[in-house]
C-alpha cells in the first residue's frame, strides 16, 4: 500500500483584518487554512478600540479578495468615502467576512496559541527540520490544551494585547505593577463606557503619539461637562516641535485639525504639558498616585493614569523557532530599515512582501502590525499586500509572490475619535490612507512615538 504524506493545513494566528485576509487568499487559492483566534469573536482587538474612528475611508480598509468573497455572499460595500469606527469595521466587515461559508468552518474562536514549534524539534536540532510540520500548542476556553500540526504558519496576532509600559527604559517603572488598578493602557473610552472613571478626576496621560492625542481631546471634551476634570500630559521629548502636525497645511484636514485642537488646549491651559519626563517610578498613597522621572521630578498626585505609550510584539510563543529579528525594531531584519520610525512615517514605508518577511524557519511568517515589531508605521493596506505575497509563495506561485502590487496612498494617516473625526492610529489595529493613490508594481529585496 502506498504511503502518502499527511496533508496539513496552513495555520493563521489571529482573526483580525490581516488574519482573515490571509484566510481569504488561501481559500481563493484552493488551500485549507485553520484560523486560531484567542478572543471570543473575530476582530476582538479591533472591537477593543471600537469607539475610535480611523482617518482612512472604507476603500482603504477592505482587502479586495475578501471583498469578492463577501460580495458573492450578498454583501454590499460600505460607502467608500465614509470613515469607519472600530465598531464599524467589526460589524460591517470582519464579522460578515468570518461568517461566510468559505471561511466560517476554518475559524476557531477562544483558541489561544501558547507555543509554536517544529514537531519533534527544539530550536537546536537541524537535520530534517524543514520537512517537519509545525506544532502549535493551543489552549481552549476551558483551559484544555491540544496540539495542531500545520505545514506553514502565518502569525497575524497583532500587538494590541502587549502595550508598552510607562517605564522609560522599556520595562515597567518601579511600582508600576503595584499601581495597576489606576493605570489603563491604550485608548479608553473617556466619553463612553469609561466616562465615570475619568469625569471630575485628576488624570495623567503619558505618550506623544496620536493615541495620546485622541485620549487628551476626549478628556478635554469630558471636562466641558465635568469641570473638575484635571488633565496633565507628560512626554519624553524636550519640546513639542512638530508634534502637532501640519495644521491647515496637512494633506488630511482631519489629522491637521487634531493637532491644532490639542495645541489650542495646551495653550489655553486646559491641558498641562510636561516635557522631558522619563518615568522611573510610580507610587500609590492615600492622596493618589504619583510618578517620578529619572531626574527626580515628581508629578501628582493623580487619580488615574492613561499610558498611551504604544505597543510591542509578544515573541514568547515563537521562542523555539529560528527567527531573524532586528535587535531594535523587533521586525524581520530585512524589513527593519524600511519601517524604522526614526526615518519613516506610515506614508513613506515602501511596499514589501515575502522576501522581506522571510525567516530562517522556512514557511513561518509574521504579518500585519506584529511584523512591524515596535514601529508604529503600519498601514492596513500593507498588511493585505503582505498576505497576498506570502500566500502566493506558499502555493508555489513564486512570480506573484515576488511581484509587489499595491495601491499605496501618498501619505499616511492614523485614526481618531468618532466625535472629532480626526486623530490617530490605535497601534496594531488601524490603517493609513492618503489623498490620491498611486499604483506601485515593483520587486523588493533587500521608536514608536511616545
Amino acid at each position: 500500500m502506498k504511503n502518502e504524506t499527511p496533508s496539513y493545513p496552513v495555520a493563521i494566528i489571529g482573526a483580525g483584518p490581516v488574519g482573515l485576509a490571509a484566510a481569504a487568499h488561501l481559500v481563493s487559492r484552493g488551500e485549507r487554512p485553520v484560523v486560531l483566534e484567542a478572543g471570543p469573536t473575530v476582530g476582538a482587538h479591533v472591537a477593543a478600540w471600537g469607539h475610535v474612528q480611523v482617518f482612512s475611508p472604507w476603500r482603504f480598509n477592505v482587502d479586495e479578495v475578501s471583498a469578492k468573497l463577501l460580495r458573492a455572499n450578498g454583501w454590499s460595500d460600505p460607502d467608500p468615502d465614509a470613515l469607519p469606527t472600530g465598531t464599524d469595521l467589526v460589524s460591517q466587515y470582519l464579522r460578515p467576512l468570518g461568517a461566510i461559508p468559505e471561511l466560517a468552518p476554518h475559524i476557531h474562536l477562544n483558541s489561544r496559541v501558547m507555543h509554536v514549534t517544529r514537531s519533534g524539534y527544539d530550536k537546536m536540532k537541524t537535520p530534517g527540520r524543514d520537512k517537519a510540520p509545525f506544532a502549535l500548542r493551543v489552549r481552549g476556553a476551558d483551559g484544555h490544551e491540544s496540539t495542531l500540526l500545520a505545514r506553514a504558519v502565518i502569525d497575524a496576532s497583532g500587538t494590541w494585547s502587549t502595550p508598552n509600559p510607562l517605564g522609560a527604559e522599556g520595562i515597567p517603572a518601579d511600582g508600576e505593577a503595584a499601581a495597576a488598578n489606576c493605570i489603563v493602557y491604550g485608548i479608553p473610552s473617556a466619553l463612553g463606557t469609561d466616562r465615570s472613571r475619568y469625569a471630575g478626576r485628576r488624570v495623567l496621560v503619558a505618550g506623544s503619539g496620536h493615541s495620546a492625542f485622541n485620549v487628551l481631546l476626549d478628556l478635554v471634551a469630558l471636562a466641558d461637562v465635568a469641570p473638575a476634570t484635571e488633565i496633565t500630559w507628560a512626554i519624553r521629548r524636550a519640546d513639542v516641535g512638530g508634534l502637532y502636525g501640519g495644521g491647515s497645511a496637512d494633506a488630511l484636514p482631519a489629522r491637521g485639525e487634531l493637532g491644532t485642537r490639542l495645541q489650542s488646549a495646551v495653550k489655553n491651559g486646559r491641558v498641562k504639558l510636561v516635557t522631558t519626563f522619563k518615568t522611573a517610578a510610580v507610587r500609590c498613597a492615600d492622596k493618589g498616585v504619583s510618578v517620578t522621572d529619572i531626574g527626580g521630578r515628581v508629578l501628582g498626585p493623580f487619580d488615574e493614569i492613561i499610558a498611551a505609550t504604544g505597543f510591542r510584539p509578544d515573541l514568547s510563543l515563537t521562542h523555539e523557532l529560528r527567527l531573524d529579528l532586528d535587535p531594535a525594531v523587533e521586525s524581520p531584519r530585512v524589513l527593519a530599515p524600511l519601517i524604522d520610525p526614526n526615518v519613516h512615517s506610515c506614508g513613506t514605508v515602501p511596499p514589501h512582501g515575502v522576501e522581506e518577511l522571510r525567516h530562517p524557519e522556512s514557511d513561518f511568517y509574521i504579518v500585519g502590525m506584529k511584523s512591524y515589531g515596535r514601529a508604529p508605521t503600519f498601514l492596513m493596506l500593507t498588511g493585505y499586500e503582505q498576505v497576498r505575497s506570502v500566500v502566493a509563495a506558499l502555493v508555489g506561485d513564486i512570480e506573484a509572490a515576488r511581484r509587489v502590487e499595491l495601491t499605496l496612498p501618498e501619505t499616511g494617516v492614523c485614526s481618531s475619535t468618532a466625535s472629532t473625526q480626526c486623530g490617530t492610529e490605535p497601534a496594531g489595529a488601524s490603517s493609513c490612507c492618503g489623498t490620491e493613490p498611486v499604483v506601485v508594481a515593483t520587486t523588493l529585496s533587500a521608536p514608536a512615538h511616545r
